[in-house]
């Protein structure tokens, strides 16, 4: 895995994680981003790899050698996007326990209210 570039693992069957890809995408100016679904290989193993629990639902930020989960993705991706997205870092300032409590709300019900997948999106292979 490089460790240059950030690299970020989602549920490749979830909508909203996909279209928050997406959303990334088009904003990463510099193409600093790497992608990967948390079930493909790559995902599989990096998740060994930093010692991540296989239960968690989250996104993952995986940078410099470490991982980020939770509301932490966004803070730390956002640093890497154009103004006005990199204001989202700024939300480093609420405690993370409440920050995280809002995230696992929404992706405890982010099938629900975004749909699901009936097959894996799988991005470019990062090498």
């Amino acid at each position: 895995m490089e460790d240059s570039k950030p690299l970020i693992l989602v549920d490749g069957y979830c909508n909203l994680c996909n279209n928050t890809v997406r959303f990334i995408r088009r904003r990463d100016r510099n193409q600093c981003f790497q992608f990967a679904a948390l079930q493909s290989e790559k995902g599989i193993k990096a998740i060994k790899k930093y010692q991540i629990e296989k239960e968690i639902d989250s996104v993952i930020l995986i940078y410099k050698n470490h991982a980020f989960i939770k509301s932490d993705v966004i803070i730390e991706a956002s640093r890497f996007l154009p103004i006005p997205w990199r204001f989202f870092s700024v939300g480093k300032i609420i405690p993370q326990k409440w920050r995280d409590i809002f995230y696992d709300f929404v992706a405890k019900n982010r099938y629900k209210w975004f749909g699901k997948k009936q097959f894996c999106e799988y991005y470019p292979p990062v090498e």
